[in-house]
This record gives structure tokens, sequence and C-alpha cells, in this order.
């Protein structure tokens, strides 16, 4: 496969720490469970990829709530202080540091005990604007594992102590990748049995179903980009350096993990004769930022442009209701664009 991995990065002293208080839930009856009587716990959630995982795991037991609403580009999200201030109420958080720097300092400033950072459930890696990865075996986590075993693997691991925080530069967009997702909804999931025990056999349960449908995604998606024409896909966003990963793939960003970042008229020279070189058929750009420079480099060399969402927010032109539905139709425009077969 034509990709280039950079070695994984590992936890710093910092990201082990908030690891080790994300992870509170997990020790005990919790504050939040004793708060409760008879009413739904109070889950809040920083944005779309972590109110999916808690409504689909929390069910009917949970009140879930998002910082980010529908249209709001995640990355430059800024809190009101009222919104600030409601977080401190919250029985559950879930958040992924590293995506909304005012996330993390208004969660900080939170103190709630049941708070959950999804990038302390996986492994975080260093992805760029031109920076690719040796991908791991078609769908696979830890050799010869499914994604349902590596998720179940990662969910121990997290309740055991160990940590899998990022250092500074890591790629937030772990949802992206199906076995990554997985991996966050099973720690999410044990974390809240750990939260709410009277329910823990109902999140036990959505937590399997959930876990369930990320692995036939990975499959399809496995299955769907096994024979392509060409490896290598061009987005306005570097936001698919995990999924470029996980399916030998070659991921070219216009701009870089910041979806606001211009890039540079060299770049987008190499990016035409990438472009040739490549047999690359189709500019993607996506449904919060802006598409101009991706309809630009498209106009100079002849390529066609379609959506490839990076779901950090569902909006009217998402092509899908959810997480899944969206994934789908990435995953229908990848195969079009690289030549399936």
């Amino acid at each position: 496969m034509n990709v280039r991995r950079l070695i994984p990065t590992t936890a710093v002293a910092g990201a082990v720490a908030l690891g080790l208080v994300s992870l509170s839930a997990c020790s005990g009856t919790s504050d939040a469970a004793d708060k409760r009587s008879g009413g739904s716990l109070d889950v809040v959630a920083s944005f779309y990829p972590m109110q999916y995982l808690a409504e689909q795991i929390g069910g009917d037991h949970v009140s879930v709530t998002t910082l980010t609403k529908p249209g709001v580009e995640p990355h430059d999200l800024e809190l009101k202080p009222k919104q600030i201030g409601e977080l401190g109420e919250a029985d559950v958080i879930l958040y992924l540091k590293g995506i909304q720097p005012a996330v993390d300092e208004a969660v900080q400033q939170a103190g709630v005990k049941n708070t959950i950072d999804a990038a302390g459930l996986t492994t975080l890696e260093e992805h760029g604007t031109e920076v690719g990865h040796e991908g791991h075996e078609g769908g696979k986590g830890h050799e010869g594992e499914t994604a349902e075993e590596h998720a179940t693997h990662a969910g121990e691991e997290a309740h055991e102590g160990h940590d899998h925080g990022s250092e500074a530069g890591a790629d937030p967009h772990i949802w992206l990748d199906p076995v990554k997702y997985a991996e966050v909804a099973k720690g999410f999931g044990s974390a809240l049995e750990k939260a709410d025990p009277a329910h823990a056999a109902d999140y036990k349960k959505n937590t399997d179903a959930l876990v369930k449908k990320l692995g036939d995604l990975d499959t399809a998606f496995r299955d769907g980009l096994k024979n392509t024409t060409t490896k290598t896909f061009i987005t306005t966003h570097s936001a698919f350096g995990y999924l470029a990963e996980r399916y030998g793939l070659e991921q070219e960003g216009i701009s870089g993990i910041d979806p606001e970042s211009e890039p540079s008229p060299a770049r987008m020279k190499e990016l035409q004769d990438i472009a040739k070189k490549d047999k690359v058929s189709t500019v993607f750009f996506e449904t919060l930022a802006s598409d101009k420079t991706a309809k630009t480099l498209a106009n100079d060399t002849g390529l066609k442009t379609d959506v490839l969402d990076p779901l950090e927010g569902i909006t009217e032109q998402s092509k899908g209701d959810d997480y899944i539905e969206v994934m789908e139709s990435n995953l229908a425009a990848l195969k079009k664009a690289l030549g399936a077969k």
C-alpha cells in the first residue's frame, strides 16, 4: 500500500494525569448515581461524534445535550458563560481533548467527577497535510483482532488504568476510523456502567449493539476499498488520516488538520502534480468548511468535486441522518472517486 506512517505518539505526563481524572467514573459508585432520583442521567457531549455515542449507548436512561449546535464548525466553537456554568451541573461529560480548545478549558473548570476524554480510550497518532500511513491490515486493531475484539481489548485496558492519551499535535479525528470509534464506544459504555450501575446491563447491551454496527461498517469499508484504481484522495481538510491508514489509502489534504488554514501556492502546485501522477479523479470538500480551495484546485486540474463528510456535525447538507448513514455515503463517494472494482 502506498501510504507512509509516522510512529504513534505516546502519552505525556499531563495526558496521563488527565486520563486518570477522565476515567474516575470507573471507580466505585459515582456521584452521578447518587444524584439520580428516578430521572435521566444528564450527559453533556462536546460535539456530534460524542453526542452520537452518548445517545446510542445511554438510550432511554440518559438525557444528552451537546455544546456544539448543528451547523457550527466545532474547531471554532466559543462557549457562552451560561454554557460553561451549566457544564458543572452535568452528571457525565463526554468530550474529545484536542479538537475544541474552548471545551478543553471549560471541562477543566467544571470539575465534574464523571468526565470522560475519548482521546484517552484509544491511541492517537500524528497526521497532517502531506502525511499518510502504512495502514493496519484491513480492519484489524491489535494483531489478529477484529474491530469488535479490538474495542473490547481497548475498553479493558482503559479500566485497568492504561492511558492512551496524546501529545500535542496528535490528530483528534478518531471517529472517522470505525475501529477506533468502537474502542471509544466500549470505554464510554464501561464508564456509564460504573456511573449508573442500576442500568449497567442496558448500557452493556447498547454498547455491544453499537460495536457490532461499527464492526459491520469496518467490514464494508475494508471490502469496498480493497481493489481500486488509485489509493490517493485529495480533500479540503486533513481529517481522514486514520481512515486512510486503516484502509490502505493515502490522504492528501489541501489544508492541514485545521480546516481554516490556507494552502501555499507551492502546495497547490504539488497537489496538481499528485493528481496527475496518481490518477486522482475527484477533489473532496466538506459540509461545514469553505469549498473555495477545493473548487479552485478542481478547476485548475479539470477534476470533479464531491463531498467527503468529516462528520463533525450533522447538517441539512449531510448525506444521511446519523453517523452510520453518513459514513456509508462517504464510502460510496470514495469507491466512486478511487475507481473501486
